[in-house]
């Protein structure tokens, strides 16, 4: 979970203005212009877990609804999320980290301790003590491991693909330690684009620079 603009576009205002119409004759949020826009906004990754292998989009209410008109068509409330993550937040959670309005990375570090074969383990290290910290955590904590059968095993195949995206990163990062000249500068580029808000799973590629910002000063540039 990284911390998202939730900028003024074209598609986001055709969002804004379907949504008014459909509030006037209690009709349905989740409608093509919305769509469009969460996707637009959240770079095609569900904001909780910023995977990209997504196969089902759903809309979430980061406050939940519950019949309230107003939170219901609230643009600001709506968030772009996969199936997993949103049958796993439900209304269990409230209230969590707006990641559209705080920096997420300053108040949670993202980290997957050990390697393929032994002990690894996520951490989500709370860097506050706030409710929504708290709530956060406890999400992603749900999120990664599951509590029923059925998301236990959709919680693996997220661990899997997180695994994979971690391990090409590190071998990049690798890379770019030996690689000199012209090499080592297209290398850099890579870097930057990896740490981008639009690469799947940014808050643990960032948190492992900045685990490592001693070794790869120059990097921290790219993670604001």
């Amino acid at each position: 979970m990284i911390k998202v603009e939730r900028k003024v576009t074209e598609k986001s205002q055709k969002a804004i203005d379907s949504l008014k119409k459909e509030k006037s004759k209690n009709g349905s949020y989740n409608i093509p212009e919305v769509n469009a826009a969460l996707k637009e906004m959240f770079h095609g990754k569900c904001y909780i877990c910023e995977n990209k292998q997504i196969t089902s989009y759903q809309i979430e209410h980061l406050i939940p609804h519950r019949g309230n008109i107003e939170l219901k068509y609230d643009w600001n409330n709506l968030f772009l999320a996969c199936a997993h993550c949103n049958n796993t937040k439900l209304d269990k959670f409230d209230p969590i980290i707006d990641c559209t309005k705080e920096n997420v990375e300053e108040l949670i570090a993202f980290r997957k301790k050990g390697y393929f074969g032994t002990d690894e383990k996520l951490i989500f290290d709370m860097l506050d003590c706030r409710i929504e910290t708290r709530n956060t955590v406890r999400l992603l904590q749900e999120v990664y491991y599951g509590s029923t059968p059925q998301k236990k095993m959709e919680a693996t195949i997220l661990r899997r693909i997180l695994r994979k995206e971690l391990s090409e990163f590190k071998e990049y990062v690798r890379e770019y330690k030996e690689a000199e000249d012209e090499e080592k500068e297209d290398l850099k580029c890579l870097l930057q684009q990896q740490l981008r808000d639009s690469s799947p799973f940014a808050a643990f590629k960032r948190w492992l620079i900045r685990d490592n910002k001693d070794a790869y000063p120059e990097l921290l540039v790219y993670i604001g």
